[in-house]
């Protein structure tokens, strides 16, 4: 017997979307799903618990980015946010609601294969147990995804957290701008360092005791940030 192929699950109300993309994703070798709205697209979700979900934000019942918010209660799996709507605020928003990448309509298959396969691959790579990671007052459960300061509990964003992660995993070390970007945002947006800035920004306000001069996150100029343990 055949291995399962891995279930690609595309949220889009557009015919044509689907004409075109569910037989490119056939003969990439994956199982294409099709919902065409945010309902039977969360519904989907929880039914089918596929691979990875390519979602556009213009749904006719919802808005895309309250379909990526609950998705995000239940889902992991990396979601590619596909969309015809090319302003700045509008990216970085569904990414930091917790989307893994961002593609514009029009758009080209072979990018969007691309970007499906190292999103495929950075979770494919992520253990299922590690030790919580500890750099001075902040711990940072990574089976429960729950981070805490002295002991309290500290909400993060989706994009929060995967940058606190990649920092604490080499605490200590300087972690290029590129090389945070690729992590957490995809290779397509490894010259993005705008959204590094918003993200590493916020951390500080909810991590450090005085932003002005941070301590626990420390800005190496042109090069990248350490987290400081």
């Amino acid at each position: 017997m055949s291995a399962a192929r891995t279930v690609i699950l595309v949220i889009d109300d557009e015919p044509q979307i689907h004409r075109f993309l569910s037989p490119a994703l056939d003969a990439a070798g994956y199982d294409a799903r099709r919902a065409d709205g945010g309902r039977e697209g969360l519904r989907a979700i929880a039914l089918w618990s596929p691979d990875a979900v390519v979602l556009d934000l213009g749904l006719p019942d919802m808005d895309g980015k309250e379909v990526l918010v609950r998705a995000r209660e239940f889902y992991s799996g990396p979601i590619i946010i596909l969309s015809a709507r090319d302003r700045e605020a509008e990216k970085i928003a569904a990414l930091d609601l917790g989307a893994n990448d961002y593609v514009e309509k029009p758009f080209g298959v072979g990018e969007l294969l691309a970007r499906l396969r190292v999103n495929l691959r950075q979770t494919a790579s992520r253990p299922d147990t590690s030790e919580p990671i500890v750099a001075g007052d902040v711990t940072i459960d990574l089976d429960r995804r729950l981070v805490s300061r002295s002991g309290q509990a500290v909400r993060l964003t989706p994009k929060e957290y995967d940058v606190l992660v990649r920092l604490a995993r080499d605490a200590g070390k300087v972690i290029g701008h590129k090389d945070l970007l690729v992590a957490v945002w995809g290779a397509a947006h490894a010259e993005d360092t705008q959204y590094l800035r918003v993200v590493v920004g916020q951390l500080r306000q909810k991590l450090e005791a005085d932003q002005a001069h941070p301590t626990l996150i420390q800005t190496e100029p042109a090069i990248g940030y350490r987290l400081q343990v």
